[in-house]
C-alpha cells in the first residue's frame, strides 16, 4: 500500500483521534497556481486581433470566439488535452490543435500559442502584487507550482513579482501533472517545510484542491476573474495568519 500523509479514515472520519490540544500547524510556506491565481491573459479578443496584424469587427471576432467555444469539443483538440501539461511538446500541440481548429486562426496557431509563453501578455491580478509582498513580509516562504509548458520566471521577473519567491515547480520539467503529489512535496522539500505547514492557493477544485492529497491545506479561488482584476487574495494573507502589523504564520486555519 503506497504511504499516504494523511491519517486512516473509514467513511465516518479518522481511524485515530487526534490527541488533544494538537490542531493544524501553523503556516509557514504558501504555495500558489499562475494563471488564474495571481495572472490573468488579456482577452482572447484583443489577442486575436494582435496575432492577426488587422481590424477584426465585432461580427467576425464573435464567429471566431465561437469557433473557439465549439473547438474545445472537437474530438480532436479533447485528445491533445491528455497529458497537456507533461512537456513543452504536448503543452504546445494542444494549444495549437485548438487554435487550429477555428479556420480564421490555422494560419496563427503558432502565433497564439508565443502570446501564450510572452511575459508582456499576462497581466497580474491588481491584488497580486501586494498580497505576495504582505506574505513575504511576514515571513512566510512562498512558491510557485504550475501546469505548464514553459518556464515562469521570466513572466514573473517582467513583472517585478520574483524575488518573492523561492521554489519554482513547472508540471512540464517533471512529467507530470497536478494534484499528483510528488508536485506539492517537492514544492515543500524546496522551501524546506513540511506539507502541514503548507497552504495551495489556486483556481482549480480538483488540481490544487488536490493538494490536500499530499497532507497540504488548499484554498480554491472561483474561476472567471477579469484580467487585471481584484482577485480576492487578502482571504490568503488572513488565512496565512498574516496579522495587520505584518506579523505572520501563528494562526492555524
Amino acid at each position: 500500500m503506497a504511504h499516504s500523509p494523511l491519517p486512516a479514515s473509514g467513511p465516518e472520519g479518522p481511524l485515530r483521534a487526534t490527541p488533544p490540544g494538537r490542531g493544524p500547524a501553523p503556516v509557514r510556506a504558501v504555495l500558489f497556481d499562475f494563471g488564474g491565481t495571481l495572472f490573468q491573459m488579456g482577452t482572447y479578443a484583443d489577442r486575436i486581433r494582435s496575432a492577426l496584424g488587422r481590424r477584426v469587427g465585432d461580427p467576425e471576432m464573435d464567429r471566431i470566439l465561437d469557433g473557439l467555444e465549439t473547438g474545445l469539443t472537437d474530438p480532436g483538440v479533447v485528445e491533445a488535452q491528455r497529458g497537456r501539461d507533461v512537456s513543452s511538446r504536448a503543452h504546445r500541440r494542444a494549444f495549437t490543435a485548438w487554435y487550429a481548429s477555428v479556420p480564421a486562426l490555422a494560419p496563427y496557431a503558432d502565433v497564439l500559442y508565443e502570446q501564450l509563453r510572452a511575459p508582456e501578455h499576462w497581466v497580474p491580478y491588481a491584488d497580486t502584487g501586494a498580497t505576495l509582498a504582505r506574505l513575504a513580509g511576514a515571513g512566510i516562504a512562498l512558491g510557485v507550482v504550475s501546469d505548464v509548458g514553459w518556464d515562469l520566471r521570466a513572466t514573473f521577473a517582467h513583472h517585478g513579482l520574483d524575488r518573492h519567491f523561492g521554489a519554482w515547480v513547472h508540471s512540464y520539467a517533471h512529467a507530470t501533472e497536478k494534484p499528483d503529489p510528488a508536485l506539492f512535496e517537492h514544492a515543500c522539500r524546496e522551501l524546506g517545510v513540511a506539507p502541514a505547514e503548507t497552504l495551495m492557493v489556486g483556481d482549480h477544485p480538483a488540481k490544487d484542491g488536490g493538494a490536500a492529497g499530499a497532507g497540504l491545506r488548499a484554498y480554491v479561488l472561483p474561476a472567471g476573474a477579469a484580467p487585471g482584476s481584484h482577485r480576492g487574495l487578502d482571504a490568503v494573507v488572513r488565512l496565512a495568519g498574516v496579522g495587520a502589523d505584518g506579523s505572520g504564520g501563528g494562526d492555524t486555519c
